[in-house]
């Protein structure tokens, strides 16, 4: 038996590259013509969301809907064959749906100004819908294994960051969840990204600096007194 310090990481694998992207392609296939209508969809609450801020409700719906649609049947109907570790992920995607619910509910979550930490999210939000899918195509992969946004995890944990970072929670409660759900957005995609680096694929690097830009942003870019509710602060009057 050869010692345990001569396996590299991707002994460890389940399956082959080839695989992981034939996943993507038989969901999208299957699920015809949801690709279109879901970039579609993420497309107009794009522009929603970056024209009246206060319709953040709207995209975290939608998003609440996306992680356990992916949840239940992109990782337990097709990823969780080949590799076991997902039938439990699943059940952290169907969590974060109702995280993203009451969110949703709560009265204590509001919109965050104009400024970098709204930009940047906006930015994740787009690279999720227009970015993410083109990763496929300059990677010589056909189009029909692009990853789209509430078909696929990456693009919709990214966009999830994209709308974290676009409101604010003002009570320690809904702090609690905000955080819960930034946690397992992160969390997904320390996974992903050290799975795509030991398929020896360098996209890896997209999960991994996305969850690294989001958290930048949110610990550099914190609202103020006031901002919290979605409202710039008023001038000191002389």
């Amino acid at each position: 038996m050869s010692e345990w310090w001569a396996y590299r990481p991707g002994d460890f694998l389940m399956f082959a590259p080839r695989t992981y992207w034939r996943l993507f392609e038989l969901h999208n296939q299957a699920s015809w013509p949801a690709p279109w209508l879901l970039g579609l969809a993420g497309l107009a609450a794009l522009w929603l969301l970056w024209r009246r801020p206060a319709s953040w409700r709207v995209l975290a719906l939608g998003l609440a809907m996306a992680w356990a649609g992916v949840g239940w049947y992109f990782l337990q109907g097709r990823y969780a064959a080949v590799f076991w570790v997902m039938h439990w992920w699943a059940w952290a995607f169907l969590a974060q749906a109702l995280l993203l619910l009451a969110l949703v509910a709560s009265p204590a979550l509001k919109a965050v100004p104009a400024g970098p930490r709204r930009r940047g999210g906006l930015l994740l939000l787009a690279w999720a819908v227009l970015g993410q899918p083109m990763l496929a195509v300059l990677a010589g992969r056909p189009m029909m294994q692009a990853e789209i946004i509430g078909l696929a995890p990456d693009p919709t944990v990214i966009a999830t960051f994209g709308l974290l970072l676009c409101t604010a929670p003002a009570s320690g409660a809904w702090r609690c969840l905000w955080w819960t759900s930034w946690l397992v957005a992160t969390g997904w995609c320390a996974l992903s990204a050290a799975t795509l680096w030991t398929m020896g694929s360098s996209q890896g690097w997209v999960p991994a600096i996305a969850a690294l830009c989001a958290l930048v942003l949110r610990l550099r870019c914190r609202p103020g007194p006031g901002e919290a509710a979605g409202l710039a602060v008023p001038p000191a009057r002389g």
